[in-house]
């Protein structure tokens, strides 16, 4: 038993095995041999030895429960769950065996009648780790991602080195979008576990969320590496292969998943993008099959295939099933969203009265001189991507991606008393080094520039609800507005899945509704700035003029022109947005206007955008603001500083 204790399960065999030699009916003896085998994987031999435990002690709760985690792990659940019953009917208050029938619900996905098994093992046991880790992994599967999160947290909270739960927290943030401290998390597991291949996965993710691309590839590498039969580990190498633009590699390690677990809806989703479906094609026949059995699937999976069967029907144009596709996998979505439309709109609002004309004629901008970035805002599927690649075609740009630093350093603002203040509450209190400091500190958590690049791109599109602070912390930034139909921008919206952050796509009237009141506050950013604080690049104009808007971008942010800003789809950098497929292409016409396909569906989408105040964007046909050497254009007074908030 002490060699057991400490993992010398070869002595502990050999011991155990005398044992036996001089005394055969001890059920104990052969429990504990049963053990140890077990914890070699040598799954038969220690199901045996469990019998012989039975057999010599009819009534032994543990052999029955351990018994049953062989059935489990063998895949069947009926053999299992029956010895799980026994062994509670034996021992009815043990947290152990409701935290093991509990594992066994969830893998049934009867996520309802695991949760209540893992509180009950809490209730019994409060300071045991393991149900509230498992409780946590059931909020996940119900896409209630907080109290996942406080489950986890309170695991880790009992046993600080629980590998698995620091994991599992890691998914929980990503999730959230929380992409620094999901890579804490993951980076944690893996000190503890330096062979864990999930953890492998999840910090490969979150790296390519963050877009340290090099970094992700290498850890995904590595979890093929340690499991080249796990077909979740060649799905994320696939992604990132497929955001490098390597789409033969990302091909060949998605059909590897697909071969290796043909129902990984992941897998099916993201391999969607890469080929163009024909009528007859036996990947459409199979996305039918699954689509038609999805409820056999964990419901926080099931919209994945109904979004690759959408887009498969597209391609072949069946557009009245694509848009029922389509629909049953944005209602699945929006299930697990937790969307305060009241709150998100009337934020909105605020910040519009927040920043009115009275503010910039007392407030002008004050912060930091820089000209490195070049901010480029809107809603998703406006065009961004395709602005961004033009960019990063100059030899002097170098393209950033979604870079997260503008709302954290809007948000962490705190009064004198530490207290964090809401975004924009606090503008009216700040003076110039108020400014100044967040224009510092924001400058601080960008990316360092490559050699030879001045100017850098931060593609967070939600950036635009700090239009007008952009304006006062970096006066000479640009600040590039990527808009496009409003129609085509929603539709594709609800075509798509998102990883992380929005919220409001998945219903079509929520959508057209935040569409207004984006498109609302965007009008009001231009009623009280400087015509060249903004400059609106129209996606249809770069698809009907590609050079005439090419260099109206790149004379807007002050550089000079360059021929390569044409051949847009030949930058090598990664894409990890929806587009990174398309902007690897020439430029093609087919994406306009195609919501007309789909207007027979749309009407809860017209009523909003259509029957409403809608507030059109300047033409992009005006020429481009003209460009001063400071790139500002307007006087900058200083504002003496208030003092009444500090970060």
């Amino acid at each position: 038993m002490s060699a057991q204790a400490s993992g010398r399960y070869a002595d502990a065999e050999a011991a155990y095995r005398k044992v036996l030699a001089l005394r055969s009916d001890v059920a104990e003896v052969h429990h504990n041999l049963g053990c140890v085998l077990h914890a070699q994987g040598r799954l038969d031999e220690a199901a045996e030895c469990y019998r012989r435990a039975m057999a010599l002690k009819e009534n032994y709760a543990d052999a029955h429960s351990n018994l049953a985690n062989i059935f489990r792990a063998r895949g069947r659940p009926d053999e299992a769950a029956k010895h799980y019953e026994r062994a509670l009917a034996l021992r009815p208050d043990c947290a152990e065996f409701h935290n093991n029938i509990g594992a066994l619900l969830k893998d049934q996905n009867n996520l309802d009648e695991a949760a209540a098994r893992f509180t009950r093992a809490i209730a019994l046991k409060p300071g045991y780790a393991d149900p509230h880790n498992n409780l946590g992994n059931v909020c996940q599967d119900q896409g209630k991602l907080e109290e996942a999160v406080l489950c986890y947290e309170r695991a880790l909270a009992l046993n600080p080195a629980y590998a698995e739960a620091h994991q599992n927290l890691g998914q929980a943030q990503s999730a959230l979008g929380r992409c620094d401290e999901a890579e804490t998390e993951f980076r944690r597991a893996l000190a503890l576990r330096p062979d864990y291949i999930e953890a492998h996965v999840g910090l490969g993710n979150v790296l390519r969320e963050q877009g340290k691309i090099d970094e992700a590839l290498s850890q995904c590498q590595r979890a093929v590496a340690l499991s080249p039969d796990w077909a979740d580990a060649h799905n994320n190498l696939a992604n990132v292969f497929k955001d490098l633009g390597r789409f033969d590699e990302a091909a060949r390690h998605y059909d590897r998943a697909l071969e290796l677990k043909p129902d990984l809806v992941e897998a099916l989703y993201n391999r969607a993008d890469l080929k163009t479906y024909k009528a007859g094609d036996g990947d459409l026949s199979a996305l039918e099959a699954l689509a038609a059995n999805a409820d056999h699937l964990p419901e926080p999976k099931r919209h994945f295939i109904h979004f690759a069967l959408a887009k498969a029907l597209d391609d072949i144009g069946d557009y009245a099933s694509a848009f029922e596709q389509m629909s049953e996998a944005n209602a699945l979505r929006r299930r697990m969203i937790c969307y305060d439309e009241p709150g998100t709109l009337a934020s909105l609002e605020q910040i519009a009265q927040v920043f009115d004309a009275r503010f910039f004629q007392r407030v002008r901008a004050s912060g930091n001189a820089s000209q490195v970035p070049i901010f480029i805002v809107g809603m998703p599927r406006s065009g961004s991507t395709l602005i961004e690649q033009i960019l990063a075609r100059h030899p002097l740009v170098h393209a950033a991606g979604e870079v997260n630093a503008l709302h954290r350093v809007a948000t962490q603002v705190t009064d004198a008393d530490g207290q964090l203040v809401p975004y924009p509450n606090y503008v009216a209190s700040f003076g110039a080094d108020d400014f100044a400091r967040i224009a510092q500190d924001y400058l601080a958590r960008l990316p360092a520039l490559p050699p030879g690049k001045s100017r850098m791109t931060d593609k967070l599109l939600a950036n635009f609800i700090y239009v007008g602070l952009i304006r006062l912390i970096l006066p000479n930034a640009r600040i590039i507005h990527a808009v496009r139909d409003p129609l085509d921008t929603c539709f594709s919206c609800f075509s798509r899945l998102f990883t992380a952050g929005i919220t409001y796509a998945y219903d079509l009237g929520e959508l057209g509704r935040f569409y207004l009141a984006y498109q609302k506050l965007m009008a009001h950013w231009r009623s009280v700035l400087p015509p060249d604080a903004m400059l609106d690049v129209v996606y249809e104009d770069v698809v009907e003029n590609l050079e005439q808007q090419a260099r109206r971008l790149i004379d807007y942010c002050g550089l000079p022109w360059d021929e390569r800003c044409l051949d847009f789809h030949r930058a090598q950098r990664p894409v990890s947005t929806s587009s990174s497929v398309q902007v690897r292409r020439p430029l093609y016409r087919s994406s306009l206007q195609r919501w007309r396909q789909y207007e027979a569906f749309l009407q809860p989408l017209l009523d909003e955008i259509r029957l409403r105040a809608a507030f059109a964007p300047r033409s992009a046909s005006n020429a481009a603001p003209p460009h001063t050497a400071d790139g500002n254009g307007v006087e900058v007074p200083k504002v003496p500083p208030s003092g009444a908030v500090s970060r």
